[in-house]
């Protein structure tokens, strides 16, 4: 239907959504990537609510779930910024891998343990 938001743009309201929250918290793909590290999706659940006509302006809520395992798992609002509507919810799974040589870490890296410590999360 012309004059609404192809639903593949939402998923790409998550990565602005990851991008700020990472500025906001100290877990930004820099801060990842100068560790030693790059974290590919590999998991994107996105449950359609409502849909968003171009030009309506998104308010993008964005949340980090804790987890004992090596991954980066966020949740995610999606609400039109002139009526409140939520419009999506969804979730992100991301995995640790080393950029040298792109395996698979199967343990929390040091950097992130320490991050979550600095946050309050162990």
């Amino acid at each position: 239907m012309l004059g609404v938001v192809w639903h593949g743009n939402y998923v790409r309201y998550f990565e602005d959504g990851r991008e700020a929250f990472g500025k906001q918290y100290g877990l930004g793909y820099m801060d990842v990537y100068n560790a030693g590290y790059v974290v590919p999706i590999v998991n994107v659940n996105c449950d359609y609510k409502r849909f968003l006509r171009y030009e309506d302006k998104v308010i993008i809520e964005t949340t980090y779930t804790p987890t004992e395992s090596a991954k980066i798992n966020f949740t995610y609002r999606l609400l039109n910024a002139q009526t409140g509507e939520l419009i999506v919810k969804g979730s992100t799974t991301q995995v640790f891998v080393r950029r040298d040589n792109f395996e698979l870490q199967l343990t929390n890296p040091d950097f992130f343990l320490d991050w979550k410590q600095k946050q309050g999360l162990i």
